[in-house]
């Protein structure tokens, strides 16, 4: 039985595999040429960049951009904790203390004689993160298939064709950082260490079947061979540990073998288990808000993005919803680090903002969807780094001058954290005063998405509690009794000032949280009380005579007006208490909310504003239950992406590509104001459509169907079944959900 086991495992492998990567679904990118946007080294570091145009695939650890050449192809390749910097007590940003995340290097195909391709096709099928190019030659054609399976830890591309030998030409490998490469039988790799010491190691595998491969040139050629399949992985020596200073073992024997394994099981394996693994997080959830046209389908996606901003293209549209949620699954994964400023995709050593972990909104919002969405694995990665990091923030808060305790005594309690900081306990640019209880925010949400007191218990609780204490000794005493953050700053606008609405808000929200955490788990009674009272004595944002929400406690500082309908910025910092916040909302603070949709419409949507921006424009007006404005703030955020669909700043940046998908799970399910919430905010346009798989807060998976903007039929499901508050077309009624099944 063993034996024949043994014979019809590798086949049924094969033929799972064919029938998995077959001709791509409805959620593809695709493209009818290579990437383009190969520009000519710059002066400031000798790599060329195409991550507007490459398609991204990631298995949280390491990572590629698929360019697709057809004669020459360069793939660009990434490991997440690649980080030039230190601890850099200093908080400089532009000194080599703060560092950056690094490219780790190229790797290169020659195939000489495929010049003159037709029928050229590369794509990234984003419901079986699998990328592909395909092209006819002299006759032949031609298909690679390329993943990065997080069980294995390895990146693995498959050359194939439909006539025997028709594969010749070369593989290289190039390092960004002139270090080692050494190709040796059919491996190549690159090692190396950074600035920082920080030890990295690369190393490519070729197999083939038919023909000859040999070391040439430090690379290895081949010649006449059927098909070819490389195998990459990656590693550095980095810890996440400040007590061994971030570092860890030397990567080759963890790559070596990865390396190893991912020959012995061979591609076909590889690519099961990777589908089953990828498909275990994406399969979570699933959206359908129209059909588009046989137009829009039939354009590539470079165009379709463009046309997609003016005119509604529904599926288009659940793909980029989608997108966000491959992007996060694909550089957030438990054990790893999690997404920076681009993910985990860097064609530069000198990236823009260092790739940084910028704290005043663009590493939250990379989260904002994996709750409510149904991956909340991928959260895990930011708490572990938070935590991770502490040791050295508590340090940096404590030597501060900044930072002083509203006695004027250094902080003992608690820790801030700068606008950017690094893997290695450094930070750059000013305090961001109240990043610190964002941050938090998301410890909270993870628990109340998800109901795990022990989480709540071991990890949430205690930074939380740090962290209230941390605000307990630095807020202020305003004459009437009222309390304000001193000095705060709304980012990335206007003066420095006390009792700015960005930091009350941050602060409320903070406290609160800390006080329903204590009631979870019956704890410290007294201080809960405490923080209670405190909450209850911030100072809560005005309303301005052009009835708009305050965005300082003043609209005049001298003759100077704040708060004006000319004001276009980018930023929307003071409305956090709408989203991702719970401080105002239609229902407990309707005329705040008016206030806010003031605001909110003033700042409008052109102009300073940033394909982040759009994301947090959808959540914003989908909490103001304003369909319409959501749908309509989405569809601009077309019109600011890259060919890849990636966010484009300009440059480069990931936040609005992950952000949209939280903000339009807003748009149909809410759950923050202790009630669930069933299309809220749906536009016209959306008149049809169903979703499945969504979370609400409290352990709730839901799904929905509806026709004309009315849902039809629903299920809400959570482990035992619960009474809960439910708002359904129009009426608020209670219900109990149902049960899980196991």
């Amino acid at each position: 039985m063993k034996k024949l086991l043994l014979f019809w495992l590798p086949i049924l492998c094969f033929f799972f595999a064919k029938s998995q990567s077959t001709s791509p679904s409805e959620y593809s990118l695709w493209y009818n040429k290579p990437a383009s946007s190969i520009l000519a080294k710059n002066k400031k570091d000798s790599w060329q960049t195409y991550i507007n145009e490459a398609l991204p695939i990631g298995n949280g650890h390491i990572g590629g951009l698929v360019a697709g050449g057809t004669n020459k192809d360069t793939l660009r390749l990434n490991e997440i904790s690649l980080w030039t910097g230190s601890d850099n007590i200093s908080g400089s940003y532009e000194k080599a203390g703060m560092g950056a995340y690094q490219s780790l290097g190229d790797l290169t195909l020659s195939l000489p004689e495929h010049e003159n391709a037709t029928n050229y096709r590369r794509d990234l099928d984003i419901s079986r993160s699998l990328a592909s190019v395909s092209y006819n030659c002299n006759g032949v054609a031609y298909h690679r298939e390329y993943f990065c399976s997080n069980p294995a830890g390895i990146m693995a591309i498959r050359f194939t064709a439909n006539k025997s030998g028709a594969y010749s030409g070369s593989i290289g490998l190039t390092d960004a950082h002139n270090g080692t490469v050494k190709a040796d039988g059919n491996i190549i790799t690159l090692s190396g260490s950074l600035s920082n010491g920080l030890k990295y190691e690369g190393q490519v595998m070729l197999v083939h079947s038919g023909g000859t491969a040999s070391v040439s040139n430090n690379g290895i050629s081949f010649s006449n061979c059927n098909n070819i399949t490389l195998y990459f992985a990656a590693g550095t020596d980095y810890a996440m540990d400040y007590s061994k200073n971030y570092r860890g073992a030397n990567p080759h024997e963890l790559v070596t073998d990865r390396i190893e394994k991912a020959k012995k099981n061979g591609y076909d394996a590889l690519l099961v288990n990777h589908l089953k693994d990828y498909k275990s997080f994406f399969n979570k959830a699933s959206i359908l808000l129209g059909k588009s046209t046989e137009a829009q389908k039939a354009m590539p996606t470079d165009l379709r993005r463009l046309e997609a901003a003016k005119t509604t293209d529904p599926e288009l549209e659940c793909l980029m919803f989608q997108y966000g949620r491959y992007l996060i699954i694909s550089s957030s994964r438990p054990g790893g680090l999690p997404a920076n400023l681009q993910g985990l995709w860097n064609d530069s050593n000198t990236p823009p903002w260092s790739s940084d972990y910028h704290t005043n909104i663009n590493i939250q919002m990379n989260y904002w969807g994996v709750e409510s969405t149904n991956i909340p694995e991928c959260h895990l990665p930011l708490f572990q780094l938070v935590n991770s990091q502490l040791p050295a923030w508590r340090k940096a808060t404590a030597a501060s001058s900044e930072l002083k305790t509203i006695q004027g005594s250094i902080t003992s309690r608690g820790w801030a954290v700068r606008t950017s900081h690094n893997i290695m306990g450094g930070m750059g640019w000013k305090w961001d005063k109240t990043a610190n209880a964002w941050y938090c925010l998301h410890f909270w949400e993870h628990y109340a998405f998800s109901g795990d007191k022990e989480f709540l218990r071991k990890t949430a609780y205690p930074i939380m509690k740090e962290t209230t204490e941390y605000w307990e000794d630095h807020l202020k005493n305003l004459p009437d009794g009222s309390l304000v953050v001193p000095n705060g700053w709304s980012p990335e606008h206007g003066p420095t000032e006390d009792g700015v609405s960005y930091s009350q808000e941050i602060v409320w929200d903070l406290f609160n949280n800390y006080v329903e955490a204590a009631d979870v788990l019956k704890s410290d009674k007294t201080y809960r009380d405490k923080i209670a009272s405190l909450r209850d004595k911030l100072v809560t944002p005005g309303i301005g005579s052009w009835g708009q929400l305050l965005e300082w406690m003043t609209e005049k500082k001298g003759d100077k007006v704040l708060d004006t309908k000319d004001d276009h910025h980018r930023h929307t910092s003071h409305l956090f208490g709408v989203y991702p916040g719970r401080q105002i909302g239609l229902t407990i603070t309707p005329q705040l909310a008016e206030a806010a949709k003031v605001s909110l419409e003033a700042r409008g949507d052109m102009g300073d504003v940033r394909e982040w921006s759009y994301a947090w424009r959808t959540a914003l007006y989908a909490r103001l239950r304003d369909g319409e404005a959501a749908h309509s703030q989405f569809k601009h955020l077309f019109g600011t992406t890259c060919p890849n669909l990636f966010g484009n700043h300009p440059p480069m940046q990931i936040d609005g590509n992950l952000g949209i998908t939280g903000a339009v799970s807003e748009m149909l399910l809410q759950s923050h104001e202790s009630e669930i919430s069933l299309l809220p905010a749906i536009p016209k346009e959306w008149s049809s459509g169903s979703v499945k798989g969504l979370k609400a807060r409290g352990g709730f998976i839901v799904d929905i169907t509806w026709e004309n903007g009315k849902v039809t039929t629903y299920r809400i499901a959570s482990s035992t079944p619960k009474s809960i508050k439910l708002r359904i077309n129009g009426e608020l009624k209670q219900v109990v959900s149902t049960r899980l099944k196991d």
